[in-house]
């Protein structure tokens, strides 16, 4: 079983869940013995096969979702992950620029999708990040876990372009 999001890369606003299921899966769901109602696959398989939802579709982010998945295929996707691994190299080499760390401890091992900026000493992330929401309307992301105040995260991936991109760098100077 697989599930995922897709507020991020997808470009759609959170609530909405994208679930594959194996066949093995859906068998040893018939034989469980647990009570379910929520992962229950026989109503969703049954209403699904006659072109039907068992439950109210979330329909404006089903229209969205084919509106991303035609966006990425007109892009081309080995052209947005290269503008992803692009803005990403590019973030990388500006917070360094700016004299900050960063979060990933093998630097080879980074993420194309996200940048975690590690704050400098005595500096609180979360006010930052509020700081940059409340003066520039900037979204950054907080740290999370362990390093919750510590660092903040810059996205780059889904719809971004260069342009937003520098803009986004530029309010965090």
């Amino acid at each position: 079983m697989a599930l995922t999001g897709p507020q991020k890369g997808l470009m759609l606003p959170p609530s909405m869940a994208i679930l594959a299921i194996s066949g093995n899966a859906l068998q040893a769901s018939k034989s469980a013995r647990s009570p379910r109602s929520f992962w229950d696959w026989a109503p969703v398989l049954e209403r699904n096969s006659r072109g039907e939802f068992p439950y109210t579709p979330a329909t404006a982010l089903i229209f969205g979702l084919r509106e991303s998945l035609s966006m990425l295929a007109e892009e081309g996707l080995p052209n947005v992950f290269w503008r992803h691994a692009r803005l990403a190299e590019a973030c990388r080499r500006a917070a360094l620029a700016m004299g900050l760390k960063l979060l990933a401890k093998n630097q080879q091992e980074h993420s194309n999708t996200l940048t975690a900026v590690c704050m400098p000493e005595g500096f609180d992330s979360d006010a930052f990040v509020a700081h940059a929401q409340k003066s520039l309307d900037l979204s950054l992301g907080i740290g999370l876990g362990k390093v919750k105040g510590k660092v903040f995260r810059i996205g780059h991936l889904g719809s971004l372009n260069e342009l937003e991109f520098m803009g986004s760098l530029a309010g965090t100077r």
